[in-house]
């Protein structure tokens, strides 16, 4: 049995590739200027691809996305970089958006950029995690390197990941 998001994309390229088969067709059969057939074809084909790149956050996929300001960390895998092979390396982390000090029902997998501190940040949050302490998570932009840190701009796809110990929920006195 497929699995039902497998099943939608596969619904879903055969729906494209119906339409393209529809306007093959009608390019074919009417007289319109070439430059017309080829204005049709063109936003045929951008609108799959946009809907293609849309659906991957949909299927699971992880997101490029900035990791939210604070999230609760659930797991993370790390794809270390091969230079022999030409891999860059990633790290994939499985978090719950927190809003308005809550967790959101659904996690989310982010992949960000291979680092080795990043690496041992979340590899002892996940430690901890396993003992029972779980982590809350917050992002800070990276300020540029040089003696004026507070007068350089952050860099947009750098971001300083901190996890701390979520408090105990107390009990309340009987």
């Amino acid at each position: 049995m497929i699995p039902a998001v497998s099943s939608q994309l596969l619904l879903l390229v055969l729906v494209y590739a119906l339409l393209a088969f529809l306007l093959l067709c009608l390019c074919l059969a009417t007289r319109w200027p070439w430059a017309v057939k080829g204005a049709m074809v063109l936003l045929v084909s951008g609108f799959y691809l946009f809907g293609h790149h849309t659906l991957q956050g949909i299927a699971g996929w992880p997101s490029d996305d900035a990791l939210p300001k604070r999230f609760m960390l659930l797991s993370a895998v790390f794809d270390e970089p091969s230079p022999g092979r030409g891999h860059k390396g990633a790290i994939y982390i499985w978090v719950n958006p927190m809003k308005d000090n809550a967790p959101l029902e659904m996690p989310r997998v982010f992949r960000l950029p291979y680092e080795k501190d990043l690496h041992r940040i979340l590899g002892d949050g996940i430690k901890k995690a396993r003992e029972g302490n779980t982590q809350m998570g917050s992002t800070e932009p990276k300020r540029g390197q040089g003696g004026l840190a507070w007068l350089l701009p952050a860099s947009n796809d750098k971001v300083e990941i901190k996890l701390t110990d979520l408090p105990r929920a107390q009990l309340p006195e009987k």
